[in-house]
């Protein structure tokens, strides 16, 4: 199928962009268009109106500074994948990004447009929630920054404003000490995940859990972290009945019905089996593993 007709602007700046977009309710952004393209030519989507931001300056680059990762609204999938300060900062979002896709998409796919696609089963929305990060918004009143927890709303929706562009994104660096780990099961390599899961785990000096991030994706209308999960792990020492009750406890989480790909139930086993084996690797990688 082809896209419905539309209308394509190639903005030269950022507040040329957001004019459009003010302008225009029914334009979409257009970046990497590895998700918009097909859903456009599925007629999934029909923007009345294109803005290409490929063309403005200052829109590219990664850099670490204050304790967080930034991630440019152009950066490429497989430049965030590839950098060697990031994956320093951070190790997790290099595990996660082998996941997304196949090698060309994640050449042409950008991270923030992802995280603006809002799929719940996408790898970097989960990410962007497990590591407590947030996103950039520039409109007519500035800019402002939206956690991960409110950007992500419902499925393919997030609280962005129809006259804002996302001009970066923020992935907190891994707290020292700590050790994280991600995982997810699909039908096929590359495929959006059944289930995944992803963990931030760090000890006392006591060998007791003292910080616990869990979150999972594709199990739900969002990815989300699993507070209860979190919960019943703090201040214990990861022992099997651990980990074994907090993937029962995690089962709670899956509310996506039925489908072509899997039953509640089948999610719900799969979400308690990843619960467990991501958080005794994020402990291990933590150097207090069982």
């Amino acid at each position: 199928m082809k896209p419905a007709l539309f209308e394509y602007s190639a903005p030269q700046t950022v507040a040329e962009a957001i004019a459009l977009l003010a302008a225009d309710p029914g334009a979409m952004v257009l970046a990497g268009g590895q998700s918009l393209v097909p859903a456009m030519n599925l007629r999934l989507a029909s923007p009345s109106r294109l803005v290409d931001i490929q063309h403005i300056p200052g829109l590219h680059g990664i850099s670490v500074a204050d304790g967080e990762i930034i991630v440019r609204a152009l950066t490429t999938h497989r430049e965030l994948e590839l950098s060697e300060e990031a994956h320093r900062a951070n190790p997790v979002i290099r595990e996660a990004m082998a996941h997304v896709a196949h090698i060309p998409i994640r050449n042409r796919g950008t991270v923030v447009g992802s995280l603006c696609h809002a799929d719940a089963a996408a790898e970097m929305p989960m990410v962007l929630v497990l590591t407590g990060g947030s996103i950039v918004a520039e409109g007519h009143n500035g800019r402002r920054a939206i956690s991960a927890e409110d950007f992500f709303q419902f499925h393919m929706t997030t609280s962005r404003e129809p006259s804002e562009l996302i001009v970066e994104a923020r992935f907190p660096i891994l707290p020292k000490g700590a050790g994280a780990a991600f995982d997810e099961f699909t039908r096929r390599h590359g495929d959006y995940a059944i289930a995944a899961v992803g963990a931030i785990v760090r000890f006392d000096d006591g060998g007791a859990v003292d910080k616990v991030a869990v979150a999972t994706c594709g199990v739900g209308s969002r990815p989300m972290r699993l507070p209860a999960v979190e919960a019943r792990l703090i201040g214990t020492s990861l022992a099997t009945e651990d980990l074994a009750a907090a993937g029962e406890i995690a089962k709670d989480a899956v509310t996506a019905p039925d489908d072509m790909h899997a039953t509640t139930s089948y999610r719900q086993r799969v979400v308690a089996t990843l619960v467990r084996r991501v958080v005794e690797k994020a402990a291990h990688r933590a150097g207090k593993g069982r």
